[in-house]
């Protein structure tokens, strides 16, 4: 099966065709540092983390292009409002730049944090002024864009097929969505190339405009093409970038350089926090930082992965935490199969079986990865697996080379690629969980003096899932590791 990417610009699955046989370019809209990293940056990097490693483990050659926006991008994302970096600097009494260091510190230390790889190299805004100009003269020169007052705007009614990403057609743009009207637009739809700078701005730069600074959107265009060519292969981002952002630089960079702009459009949907959407003025915020303090950062990228990255994520703290628990059974198999591992135990009669479950396993994962990368599909089948490799060690019939291959299959799926793979820990003694057994068996006992037996055999099976065995005597509830 090929690889199939949903593309937003033709809103369908499409099977992936590199321009380049063997490459892939990827960019990605990076955050704009002026604040601390949250929940919906980490469902979008974790999301494109998980297609990066799964393109490179299908043998493709990938550079991973990321921009750090340091400048430009105003607090209503069009063309009104103040620099949002320049506005924090201004609350917290420092420099400009001491927030962008400060905020890209952050963000690149949390996404480490969340087993994030970093991208091939990451580009700022800041360090590509010069190519923006040139950006910028040469659309003023095609007259696709026009300067007022030290203001270049590029003109909508220029570029026929505007709209065409978002679905929203020129007819139908009412002035003021978005696109707060001003004056000096011939036309209140048109957006901004090059921003004047007003009177005690820092960010500013010289140009054949005057003092200013770069659009937001321009600057990702000329970054992406930069690096990647005039036609890319994948632009990820937030379903939030889609519009404005997104479909201005597809009109930018088609009017600039006369040929598609990017292939395959993937967008990531946003995180709602208990279902309302996640936003500082709701007092729903969730940082990346305030999370990792409370949860492991496999049990944050579980949560995220098994829910598919076009649909919504809703964060709950029970949600997270039952994504923990899941999690732990894939902690305990890793630790039960190195301990066959360690007993050198030769060929066992489950081998043969074992090495079929892990191609059988493996083809499946990499079946639903390649349906427009589904790990909610790739989980669920991991997960399948610890059951079925549970049930070999259960019954003494594995050899430490079978056992080998079964780890290596976690390991390779469950932490290289969509890293939710608890670290292995210590083995622990009867002793350390003889009290929690106790505790368990209580309340075991309880169902099934209440008659609740399905939940008794349930809490029976997944011990024994677990790698402990219960049994029922005359004498009492005895148990023992399996």
């Amino acid at each position: 099966m090929a690889l199939t990417l949903y593309n937003s610009l033709t809103r369908q699955k499409e099977e992936f065709v590199p321009i380049e046989e063997g490459h892939v370019g990827i960019y990605v809209c990076g955050p704009t540092v002026y604040g601390p990293p949250h929940l919906g940056h980490a469902k979008s990097y974790i999301t494109f983390d998980v297609l990066v490693k799964h393109l490179r483990n299908s043998g493709l050659k990938v550079r991973y292009v990321q921009n750090i926006t340091d400048v430009g991008h105003l607090t209503d994302d069009a063309d009104s409002g103040e620099d949002k970096i320049q506005r924090q600097a201004r609350i917290d009494k420092v420099h400009p730049w001491e927030i962008v260091d400060k905020w890209t510190r952050q963000y690149m230390n949390d996404m480490e944090k969340l087993h994030v790889d970093h991208p091939n190299f990451y580009v700022r805004a800041s360090q590509h002024i010069g190519e923006q100009i040139e950006a910028v003269k040469a659309l003023v020169d095609k007259g696709v864009a026009y300067e007022i007052d030290g203001n270049v705007y590029f003109s909508v009614e220029s570029f026929p097929e505007y709209g065409k990403l978002s679905g929203r057609k020129l007819d139908d743009q009412k002035e003021g969505v978005r696109v707060e009207s001003r004056t000096d637009k011939k036309n209140p739809r048109d957006f901004a190339l090059w921003k004047k700078a007003e009177p005690g701005h820092i960010l500013k730069w010289n140009s054949p405009w005057g003092e200013g600074y770069p659009g937001w959107h321009i600057e990702c265009s000329v970054m992406a093409t930069k690096y990647l060519g005039k036609t890319i292969d994948i632009h990820g981002g937030g379903l939030e970038n889609k519009f404005p952002h997104h479909e201005c630089e597809i009109a930018q960079s088609e009017s600039l350089n006369e040929c598609p702009f990017c292939r395959y459009w993937v967008h990531n949907n946003m995180v709602t926090v208990d279902g309302i959407k996640m936003g500082k003025s709701l007092g729903n915020f969730k940082t990346c930082e305030d999370l990792l303090s409370r949860h492991s950062p496999e049990a944050i990228r579980a949560f995220i992965l098994t829910t598919h990255y076009r649909s919504p994520s809703n964060y709950t703290e029970e949600a997270i935490e039952a994504t923990a628990t899941g999690l732990s059974r894939l902690a305990q198999l890793q630790m039960a199969l190195q301990e066959v591992i360690e007993k050198q135990i030769g060929a066992g009669t489950a081998d043969n079986e074992a090495i079929k479950l892990c191609e059988e396993v493996e083809s499946k994962i990499v079946e639903r990865l390649d349906d427009d990368i589904d790990t909610p599909g790739a989980i669920a089948a991991l997960y399948s697996f610890v059951t079925d490799a549970n049930k070999f060690i259960s019954s003494s019939s594995l050899s430490s080379s079978a056992a080998e291959k079964l780890l290596a299959l976690i390991q390779k799926w469950g932490k290289d690629i969509l890293g939710i793979l608890p670290p292995a820990t210590e083995k622990t003694s009867d002793l350390d969980i003889a009290p929690v057994m106790e505790m368990i068996i209580g309340l075991r006992n309880e169902m099934k003096a209440a008659k609740k037996f399905d939940v008794a055999d349930s809490i029976r099976d997944r011990l024994k899932e677990s790698g402990i065995l219960i049994e029922d005597t005359r004498e009492g509830t005895r148990w023992k590791r399996a």
